[in-house]
């Protein structure tokens, strides 16, 4: 009997290793330093610090091509994060330089993936994310957010740039 294929991953699914190129030549890049509040009690980075490593990384892209994610949010928009998913390859510890390179991806929908790698010292990918966010406008105090299928000029700008990556 054959064996069946293997079910995808991030290594094995279609595109993914020209997609983990084209975030290394085209992504966005933020570099940090691994410092003792990001790590556990071995010295190794708590997954926690991940999680906003690359919320910041998404907000100071924005506001690279011209979007601050304060001024949404004074309007009552929001872009929460609806999934996520982090494939840790080695650990990062203390004291380690870190890059995070990402990748806005073209809108599914209402969704907003993005790809990004964490990129140790030597160039070696860490880890890898995928995140996808969706746009909200908050209604008030106890009303739910109301998701946004159509976006703000401005917003709809900033996407577009976010996709085409940063000027080479």
């Amino acid at each position: 009997m054959p064996a069946s294929p293997a079910p995808p991953t991030p290594e094995n699914e279609p595109g993914a290793a020209k997609d983990v190129d084209f975030v290394l030549s085209r992504g966005w890049s933020l570099r940090r330093r691994v410092l003792p509040q990001h790590t556990d009690h071995a010295g190794v980075m708590w997954h926690g610090a991940y999680v906003a490593w690359l919320e910041e990384a998404r907000v100071e892209a924005l506001a690279a091509v011209g979007l601050a994610y304060s001024d949404l949010a004074a309007r009552g928009l929001e872009l929460p994060v609806v999934s996520l998913a982090i494939d840790y390859r080695q650990a990062l510890r203390h004291g380690d330089r870190v890059e995070i390179r990402s990748q806005a991806l073209p809108r599914r929908g209402v969704k907003f993936p993005w790809r990004s790698l964490l990129l140790d010292g030597a160039g070696g990918v860490a880890a890898e994310a995928r995140v996808e966010l969706v746009a909200v406008a908050m209604e008030g105090p106890g009303r739910p957010p109301r998701l946004l299928r159509r976006l703000p000029e401005d917003l709809e700008r900033a996407v577009a740039a976010l996709v085409a990556g940063p000027v080479q």
